[in-house]
């Protein structure tokens, strides 16, 4: 069975595009995504002539995590990211009868990432389109915008990749941005921060965070795929 983890960003999608003989296509659902993800995922479907069949744990929203389990995240990776994604892949994984082929949306740039899946997971077989074409992220922008889908509103925010809105995994220019365009996410997890005694950035709570600190091109805010945990 040829399966893809699709994951509202536009590389997954185009992932999906390239590879013809795909059996099904899995989205882990995060309350913490913007509305206009199921929008894109409606969209995706249409082009895809294929349900998008959609999963989610039943912590739903990275705030329950944060609560539930009074961790944030840490050198080996994020709560919200084992518990929402992970934990539920590993769940649907246990229900299937037979071999199982992952196809991934990871682009030219992440060989990287694709070498330590095959090492990480030698249980399962895996292809990797973008990769195999040659794409970059840009390229995967340009194909979308020619098959005339709208890409998520994240990316016109100006946001690198389609994460949830408020991603943990972020530094001092993303939550500075956060701060200005959702500024109620904002307000939430600064909050939550001081709750458990601990911040999403390393040495400073959201709340003491400077408005002006951070520069967007020294930050790399990866795509919070379905392996973002195992590949941290």
């Amino acid at each position: 069975m040829k399966v893809a983890w699709f994951s509202t960003g536009v590389s997954s999608f185009i992932a999906c595009y390239l590879t013809t003989d795909i059996e099904k296509i899995m989205y882990c659902h995060i309350e913490d995504q913007h509305p206009d993800s199921m929008r894109f995922l409606s969209d995706c479907e249409k082009v895809l002539d294929k349900k998008i069949n959609i999963i989610s744990s039943p912590y739903r929203n990275v705030e329950n995590v944060i609560q539930q389990f009074r961790f944030i995240n840490s050198p080996y990776g994020a709560k919200c990211t084992e518990i929402l994604k992970r934990r539920v892949r590993k769940e649907w994984e246990r229900q299937q009868n037979e071999p199982i082929t992952y196809v991934w949306g990871y682009d030219v740039s992440e060989k990287h990432r694709a070498e330590r899946i095959e090492e990480s997971m030698p249980e399962f077989k895996h292809e990797f389109p973008l990769i195999e074409n040659g794409l970059s992220k840009s390229d995967c922008h340009g194909l979308l915008c020619k098959l005339g889908v709208k890409r998520p509103k994240m990316y016109d925010l100006g946001y690198p990749n389609n994460n949830c809105i408020g991603c943990i995994k972020g530094g001092m220019w993303y939550w500075n941005k956060i701060r200005k365009d959702f500024p109620e996410v904002f307000k939430r997890r600064a909050k939550q921060e001081r709750e458990i005694g601990h911040s999403c950035i390393n040495g400073v709570y959201l709340d003491e965070l400077d408005p002006d600190r951070g520069k967007e091109s020294e930050e790399i805010l990866q795509d919070c795929s379905i392996m973002c945990l195992l590949l941290d």
